[in-house]
């Protein structure tokens, strides 16, 4: 009778199991025809009682789970049949415990298990309607790698694609900066004077580097300082620093400060109270043809709007500061061919042609605003003499000293020239006819007071004889007014020397 029942319950559990006639329904092969079907499966199948034994299962589970029939047979507990497969590591404590949940709650449940020998199989059981539990045991070896495989390629895939967009953006940002650099460059070039350069860098910078602070100071003529030129975003530019006080300038590179790494402050930047902390910078030494003529000092500060433009602010920096040497070697240099076009090398006066030059524009601005100006031209009383008494080196001696004397008087836009020889000659803009004629009585009295030494003794005084000429009183053109000026001169030499004439009216 017991027997009777217990296959009674395997029947029933088959039918759910492989969805084959009910006992009631089926003629006596077909329990036989069951089983045969089961253990043909490529699954292997395990029938649970509500009590937790095994009520059934096909031989294929031997060789699914890699087990033999020490391990399982009917009547084997579950939670024996599980206790082992946990010694051998097919199963996590995690995975038991919630397995465990879902059985007592008679839910469905599933998970893999990663056999000894490697192969992965999949456990699925669900709840059968006497109470029990059917499980079965599937090799999904091949199809877990080959979802691994799958995984790896897209995690591959989408790596490449992030590096794609990183290489993208950069070459974007390398795009951005090279055509902020291009705009510079031009406007660099197109400077007339390094007023200009200065200017045009503050304005680029705060383009280039949005949210940096900096300055930029150029070497002094006597190149024991350098001089603050000019600065942006920030009112801390200094009237000079001392080279030694910048590690960049000292080491001969750009030098990079950030708070907390292995690097020192500049005194330039301690010496000098900042309105906020400093916790990175960079000097940048301007270099042009080899020579240091600068530096370029920036603070950076990343949470200012537009400050992430820039993909390495220190590395650009660095290239702004090339740019801006070449503009600053290229405008020096303009500067020196200018000035040895126009400047007297002995005096460092104008020359004739600047002077010259300088009359045609100031005569222009008169005629359109309606105003005057005043010409002196003078020349050294008796100098022919004086160098063939002393020589021509005391003779030069004599003509730098009254350069230097007219440069120091002269510093209201006057434009002073030395013509040649001992002869000079000075542009005053918007003087009238007597106002120059006092100028003239002021060189010839300054002048005349000039002591020059030579070599261990002081040379005899040199004076000198001035005529004026205005416009458009006395002329209205650049070669009448240099005549009517020269005529009053000779006046001056008849009428004994050191003094001054002035030319009628034309």
């Amino acid at each position: 009778m017991k027997q009777t029942r217990d296959r009674s319950r395997l029947d029933n559990a088959l039918a759910e199991t492989l969805h084959v006639v009910p006992p009631a329904e089926r003629s006596d092969d077909t329990g036989d025809l069951a089983a045969q079907i089961m253990n043909i499966m490529e699954q292997g199948v395990l029938v649970w009682s509500a009590e937790g034994r095994c009520e059934l299962h096909n031989s294929r589970i031997y060789q699914v789970l890699e087990i033999t029939a020490d391990d399982l047979k009917i009547g084997t507990l579950r939670r024996s049949f599980r206790e082992r497969a946990l010694a051998r590591g097919e199963l996590t404590c995690e995975t038991m415990r919630n397995s465990d949940s879902l059985f007592q709650a008679r839910q469905p449940y599933s998970f893999d298990r990663v056999l000894p020998s490697g192969r992965v199989v999949l456990t699925h059981a669900r709840p059968t309607r006497g109470g029990g539990y059917v499980v079965t045991f599937t090799d999904v070896t091949a199809e877990r790698k080959a979802a691994r495989e799958l995984a790896e390629a897209k995690r591959v895939a989408e790596a490449a694609e992030v590096r794609a967009r990183e290489v993208l953006a950069h070459e974007r940002a390398r795009q951005h900066e090279a055509k902020l650099l291009g705009q510079l460059d031009e406007w660099l070039q197109s400077c007339k004077s390094l007023d200009e350069l200065y200017q045009i860098v503050r304005s680029f910078m705060l383009t280039l580097l949005p949210g940096s602070k900096g300055e930029l100071y150029i070497y002094s003529n006597s190149r024991d300082v350098l001089d603050g030129t000019c600065n942006w975003n920030t009112r801390d530019l200094h009237n000079s620093i001392m080279a030694d006080s910048c590690w960049g300038l000292r080491r001969g590179r750009s030098y990079e400060f950030r708070q907390g790494g292995l690097c020192f402050p500049c005194d330039h930047v301690t010496g000098h109270g900042h309105e906020v902390a400093v916790n990175e910078y960079i000097c940048v030494p301007i270099v042009a043809h080899g020579d240091t003529v600068g530096l370029l000092h920036i603070r950076f500060d990343d949470t200012a709007p537009g400050a992430a433009r820039i993909e390495d602010k220190g590395e650009f920096a660095i290239r702004c500061g090339e740019h801006i040497s070449l503009a600053i070697a290229n405008a020096k240099l303009r500067d020196e061919l200018r000035d040895q076009s126009v400047r007297d090398p002995l005096t460092g006066l104008f020359n004739r042609r600047y002077f010259l030059d300088a009359l045609r524009r100031e005569i222009g601005l008169a005629l359109r605003r309606n105003t005057t100006f005043g010409v002196i031209a003078f020349d050294a009383d008796r100098f022919k003499e004086f160098n063939d008494n002393h020589g021509h080196d005391a003779g030069d001696m004599v003509l730098r000293a009254i350069g230097n004397r007219l440069q120091e008087m002269l510093v209201n836009g006057e434009v002073i020239c030395r013509f040649g020889g001992e002869e000079f000659a000075v542009l005053l803009p918007e003087a009238d006819l007597e106002r120059t004629a006092a100028k003239a009585e002021l060189i010839c009295n300054t002048v005349a007071g000039t002591q020059v030494r030579y070599m261990e003794g002081q040379l005899p005084r040199v004076t000198v004889s001035a005529g004026v000429a205005s416009f458009p009183i006395s002329a209205g053109s650049v070669h009448d007014l240099l005549k009517r000026a020269d005529e009053a001169l000779y006046a001056a030499k008849e009428a004994g020397r050191n003094c001054v004439r002035m030319a009628g009216s034309g």
